[in-house]
């Protein structure tokens, strides 16, 4: 397709943006909250506070990412669902996720200490980043219960393509944190301890909002005691195997991003906390593709229910249109105010300098990174797993062979920024190949 005839598609755009403009800006609040953490506790005296909330942080990201199939089976099940017209099919749908995320919240809350100690002897870093790590850790993970609920309702809430409930949710919950986190560590002087705090709080009243939203969805048939009676965990063989294999993709995932930190960690406390500073840049930007993703999950899936190819070709096309075009955004904006927004966030000298030495690998990631980042959403929106896992297997394999092969000559932590960037383009080489190949054979709705 040209890009006059993509561009003459105007009632696709309009829907496109309808889906994804309400994430992209309830997205930017998760990494701007990323940035005031980084801020609040890179103006401390000594890098360690930032070490150690790039640590304590990276490991609960890690547990809670980890899980993140709650969200995203959920949403490909759920928008399924929908284009197929079964209402009760997903409620049934959240039900079975909001149970397996109590228990999966269970477990970890009984498993923290050993979890926590397996963590910090991987990462390593210095007796100061770990103290303040651990300290991070032991307050952020009461979180959990509240945390994987919310994962589920908001797969929900998109599955159904609410994106402005969805928003609510987001944008409320960040605010308080990002509020909470200027009380308690520039205002009480907690520190550390903090922020950390301030994003338990805010884990918990958002599930309270996610419950309200949830409701609102319901119809009053829904509603009646007799039809959530019918809410059981029969036929979630579906669901879990989709979890399975989004699980496996999203473990190899987050191996090779706290590798990144695990690394760093062991370059010192400089090193660590700069790769922090330039991390949240890179998140800056996920989280503005993925509003352009979460559309594509909610339009693949509703398409893929309805058994309507067009719809995911359209999908898929305009999409990737808008994801181009915001990464080129990213990637200009990185390579003429990379080094301003470096200054904002950290006052301390060493960190500065350090984080401009590998300011360049973030201004590419952009244009490696935007494809991969849309056809996950495809992905999940086709509740194809199988795929998912399997490409991410092999671009987690490449990450860490590019970083052996690259350290000798290379240097410590650009030979882990080229594995990190040669991830990323492996991820979208793998998926875009292997969407051609099936999409050629039919193996997609239609």
């Amino acid at each position: 397709m040209t890009i006059t005839a993509i561009l003459r598609q105007r009632a696709g755009h309009k829907r496109t943006f309808a889906l994804a403009m309400p994430m992209i800006l309830s997205n930017v609040t998760i990494p701007l909250l990323g940035l005031v953490d980084t801020a609040v506790i890179g103006h401390l005296s000594d890098a360690y506070f930032l070490g150690g909330v790039a640590v304590g942080a990276m490991i609960i990201t890690f547990l809670f990412w980890m899980l993140g199939f709650l969200r995203m089976a959920t949403t490909g099940l759920v928008a399924q669902g929908y284009g197929a017209g079964d209402a009760l099919g997903q409620l049934r749908v959240l039900y079975q996720a909001a149970v397996m995320a109590l228990i999966l919240a269970a477990g970890l809350l009984l498993l923290q200490g050993p979890l926590l100690q397996l963590a910090l002897a991987l990462v390593g870093g210095s007796d100061a980043v770990q103290h303040y790590a651990a300290l991070y850790f032991s307050i952020r993970i009461w979180s959990a219960p509240a945390a994987l609920l919310n994962l589920a309702m908001l797969g929900y809430l998109l599955g159904r393509q609410s994106p402005r409930s969805a928003m609510w949710l987001l944008i409320v919950t960040n605010s308080i944190n990002i509020l909470l986190d200027l009380y308690f560590v520039v205002g009480l002087e907690w520190g550390v301890a903090g922020a950390a705090w301030a994003s338990v709080l805010a884990d918990y009243g958002a599930l309270a909002l996610a419950l309200v939203l949830v409701w609102q969805q319901l119809t009053p048939e829904l509603r009646r005691r007799e039809t959530l009676a019918q809410l059981t965990l029969a036929g979630s063989g579906r669901l879990l195997a989709l979890n399975r294999d989004i699980f496996i993709r999203t473990l190899c995932l987050q191996l090779c991003m706290a590798f990144v930190t695990a690394q760093g960690a062991r370059l010192g406390d400089a090193v660590v906390a700069a790769n922090s500073v330039l991390m949240n840049f890179t998140l800056l930007m996920a989280y503005a593709l993925d509003g352009f993703a979460y559309s594509a999950e909610a339009e693949v899936g509703r398409a893929s229910g309805a058994r309507e190819r067009a719809g995911i070709k359209s999908a898929v096309v305009l999409g990737g249109f808008w994801s181009a075009l915001t990464a080129l955004a990213f990637t200009l904006v990185f390579a003429v105010g990379g080094e301003g927004l470096i200054a904002l966030l950290t006052d301390i000298d060493a960190v500065r300098d350090t984080a401009q030495t590998y300011l360049p690998w973030v201004v590419i990631y952009p244009l490696l990174a935007f494809t991969c980042f849309l056809l996950d959403g495809v992905y999940i929106g086709a509740a194809k797993g199988a795929a998912m896992r399997n490409t991410m297997l092999i671009s987690a394999l490449g990450f860490f062979a590019l970083w052996w092969l690259a350290s000798p000559w290379m240097g410590g932590n650009h030979a882990l920024w080229l594995a990190f960037c040669g991830f990323i383009a492996l991820r979208s080489l793998t998926l875009s190949g292997h969407f051609v190949w099936s999409w050629r054979r039919g193996h997609w709705a239609g």
